[in-house]
């Protein structure tokens, strides 16, 4: 049975490829940081599962702390590592840098000195991102497009970007980047824009909320479903020679295409709810990310199954089912 070593694993990403290993019959191990509040909603129903217990297991860890890493890399002994741990949001990155840095960056230069001072032969996934593009210098993006990160989060990603690539050539680890463009599902966080809509429009179908407030509503993304992208990441690793691969629909849709999705979907008319707040903007804004995947396509025979508008209906009747949760608590505590 294959052992595999997940960071991030109670984001949206982990609970997915956590999904999927099991499937595959896997013996899943995932860091946890330690917190005096639970937050393995994405997973708790695969935890609970006995059928899962024997082969899925939480440990407590954190990027920022080597000698931990060092330390349960040796214990567990996987034959794959899935970096997918991250302060993942870019505008948040913004606000936090170094903190972003020392886990996005030194986290994955942490995990390749492990498994570089480890015995043992570990194949390691690390989850790059299609913001590393930044101001592109074209379009569509595949792998040998040049960065141009904007924010602290996509200068990070490309740090460790490079360092993957330096542990694999001067080593000979078997080291891989997924350049993943967004991906989406009901279990995004609801800081990222796709979900605060889906949430939002919900609630405001329902009548528990009433105004919407986004910054870029013009800026353009890649949008895919994050279950598909996960299949990519475990593709990648069962490859006999390392690479890096760009994973996308290369399909792109604005912020207000998006909220005509969710909102038509739901009978109502964006504008009425939506307002603009500087807040939301970023600092250097990142115009447009369109994807080539089709090196992935040809290379792991990857393509996205989920279109655009399905992810969007996926959402926000995942949503809608909180919303109704939502309303039927409230109308009972004013009932008391």
């Amino acid at each position: 049975m294959k052992k595999a070593l997940i960071t991030g694993i109670t984001g949206q990403d982990g609970s997915y490829l956590t999904e999927f290993l099991l499937k595959k019959g896997y013996e899943v191990w995932g860091i946890i940081r330690r917190s005096s509040s639970f937050h393995t909603g994405r997973i708790d129903h695969l935890y609970q599962d006995p059928h899962n217990q024997p082969k899925l297991h939480l440990v407590y860890g954190d990027l920022t702390d080597g000698t931990n890493l060092a330390s349960l890399m040796s214990e567990i002994a996987p034959d794959e590592i899935y970096n997918l741990g991250a302060q993942s949001h870019v505008r948040v990155s913004f606000d936090i840098p170094i903190y972003t840095v020392n886990t996005d960056a030194l986290g994955t230069l942490r995990l390749l000195e492990a498994i570089r001072s480890g015995k043992r032969k570990v194949k390691f996934y690390q989850a790059s991102s299609s913001e590393m593009f930044g101001k592109v210098v074209e379009t569509p993006q595949n792998e040998t497009t040049p960065f141009y990160p904007r924010s602290p989060y996509a200068c990070a990603k490309v740090y460790s970007f490079w360092q993957t690539i330096n542990y694999r050539e001067a080593y000979g680890l078997f080291a891989c980047n997924g350049i993943l463009f967004n991906h989406e599902s009901p279990r995004r966080g609801e800081t990222f824009v796709t979900r605060k809509i889906t949430r939002a429009a919900t609630r405001i179908k329902l009548g528990l909320q009433d105004k919407l407030y986004l910054g870029n509503l013009d800026a353009k993304r890649d949008w895919g479903f994050a279950a598909d992208f996960v299949e990519a990441m475990w593709l990648m690793l069962q490859q006999d020679k390392p690479d890096d691969f760009v994973i996308a629909t290369g399909q792109t849709h604005s912020v207000k295409e998006f909220l005509d999705e969710v909102f038509g979907y739901l009978g109502l008319d964006w504008k009425k709810y939506v307002e603009i707040d500087k807040r939301y903007f970023r600092p250097a804004e990142v115009d447009i990310l369109q994807g080539n995947a089709d090196k992935a396509a040809k290379i792991l025979g990857w393509k996205p199954k989920v279109t655009f508008k399905e992810i969007a209906k996926l959402m926000t009747d995942a949503d809608m089912d909180i919303a109704e949760n939502e309303k039927i608590i409230k109308e009972k505590g004013n009932k008391k």
